[in-house]
């Protein structure tokens, strides 16, 4: 079968031919700007039994970073995601989204489906739906290109030789990626050819992200770099600059940049109290609860904690409640962070109501260290359904100012995070099925820390009456440059 160009570069690059080009492709490459002739892709992604949960979020880190490399749009690439075991999912049409921001949110909330392998069925379910036109795909032209990318970590219980060689024969090129015991004849059945370029490996689904250089290279064309400024094809929140092969974020007047590198704050001087509210009942689990103390210093490494700045206290609870340090006992990171190493395991039941209760009561009071007119956060997390009832002592905690984050795992109720979380709430809670998979929900949570009423505001006022000031000044300088000039004419003419 013939490459198409897109694809021709990285058998050139195989062939060492890309070594003058490689310092602009990684620049273009991290700005994710490389640009493409219009390409409809489509990622088909086995979610069985044998695919672990912690094991399918690698596999959408993946996605999404080859998607961050491709110049995703109606005339550039389009994407959808193919999602099976026993039976087929269509999580994203290729019509569906024109963003990589979209794409990447959509393939974030894609679960796992957990049953068998019909590789197959999911290879002729992309071949009559993911690309038909209804779905998105455009009408097969030498044009655009038609490319299928398979991960699969196991041997498939239905035939995939013929289906793969109608959807070949249909003018789609496949890509297969196989992980741990997969059978690489099988791999090789549904490629297409040269295999060499066509059939990946690897040991297990922690090294899969290796791959996403290879499939950026792929799809990006160095000598057609797109302004993503221009085409608003970015992240930026305020303000996005461009520069050769690059762009980046920045924000107005009066803002800064926050550390995510696309948001902007008016109040980064703000003081902030941060309590985290544990769960550590028998349900966690040993091992597990190692897992949380050190989900719990990833998000104190995001925090500026200083004296003047982030404070945090800490409450675990079970069938009680225990304090394991109040706010300001602890001023720097590494204090903290040894702090809660240290934490011990309580185990037994989950009165989470009892411990809203403790932290709307006690947790942010004068005698606890917290400080008047400073931001209230509370940070809870839980396994498992309360065992008493949370809905009164949820209320008041957020009656009492306190900004609530509610963070769920494993048989964590969904309505009980919602109604512990501050609104809006599809900002304020999280979960994910794993302990194993919490670093991602650490770096989702962005802890907002201006308050209602803007400490910031008169500054930027200032800053704005200042600005305004200037720009009348320079205005007023410009005009009486034009009138000099006028009345030298008005001379010439007379």
């Amino acid at each position: 079968m013939t490459l198409t160009p897109p694809f021709f570069l990285l058998l050139l690059g195989l062939l060492g031919a890309q070594a003058t080009v490689d310092v602009r492709m990684a620049a273009t490459m991290a700005a994710g700007l490389c640009k493409t002739r219009p390409t409809d892709l489509v990622f088909i992604v086995d979610s069985s039994r044998s695919v672990r949960p912690s094991e399918f979020e690698q596999v959408k880190v993946f996605l999404a970073k080859v998607i961050e490399g491709l110049d995703v749009g109606t005339n550039a690439t389009r994407v959808g995601v193919v999602n099976y075991a026993s039976r087929v999912k269509n999580e994203v049409s290729l019509k569906t989204h024109r963003t990589k921001a979209g794409l990447v949110k959509a393939v974030n909330k894609i679960e796992p489906l957990s049953t068998g392998t019909m590789t197959g069925l999911s290879i002729q379910f992309a071949l009559n739906v993911a690309f038909s036109e209804s779905e998105g795909a455009r009408v097969k032209s030498p044009d655009i290109s038609k490319v299928a990318i398979i991960v699969t970590d196991g041997r498939p219980q239905d035939d995939v030789k013929e289906v793969a060689q109608r959807a070949r024969d249909a003018g789609i090129e496949i890509f297969a990626i196989g992980v741990g015991r997969v059978e690489m004849s099988t791999l090789k059945q549904m490629a297409s050819h040269p295999p060499d370029d066509h059939v990946d490996y690897v040991e297990s689904y922690s090294v899969i992200e290796k791959l996403t250089r290879k499939f950026q290279e792929a799809f990006c064309d160095t000598h057609t770099v797109s302004d993503l400024c221009a085409t608003g094809d970015h992240d930026c929140k305020q303000v996005c600059i461009s520069s050769p092969g690059s762009y980046k974020c920045a924000c107005k007047d009066g803002f800064t940049l926050m550390d995510d590198g696309r948001s902007c704050s008016a109040c980064s001087n703000s003081a902030t109290d941060v309590v985290f509210l544990i769960d550590s009942s028998k349900s966690v689990r040993p091992e597990n609860f190692e897992l949380v103390k050190k989900w719990i210093n990833q998000i104190v490494d995001k925090l500026d904690v200083s004296d003047a700045k982030a404070h945090v206290g800490l409450v675990q609870y079970s069938s009680s409640v225990r304090q394991e340090f109040p706010l300001g006992r602890y001023n720097s990171k590494k204090e903290l962070k040894e702090a809660v190493k240290k934490m011990a395991y309580l185990e037994k039941g989950t009165m989470t109501g009892q411990a809203l209760r403790y932290m709307a009561n006690n947790s942010f009071g004068p005698g606890q260290g917290a400080r008047p007119g400073v931001v209230k956060v509370g940070i809870v997390f839980t396994d498992g359904r309360s065992q008493d009832y949370i809905g009164d002592a949820a209320k008041k905690a957020k009656q009492n100012g306190i900004k609530m984050y509610a963070v769920g795992v494993g048989n964590a109720v969904e309505n009980e995070l919602k109604e512990i979380a501050s609104e809006p709430t599809g900002e304020h809670y999280f979960y994910t099925a794993d302990f194993k998979t919490m670093t991602q929900i650490a770096k989702k949570l962005q802890i907002n820390i201006c308050q209602e009423e803007d400490p910031c505001e008169c500054n930027s006022l200032v800053k704005f009456q200042k600005k305004v000031e200037d720009a009348l000044q320079a205005l007023t300088k410009k005009l009486e440059s034009m009138s000099k000039r006028i009345a030298l004419l008005e001379n010439k003419i007379v």
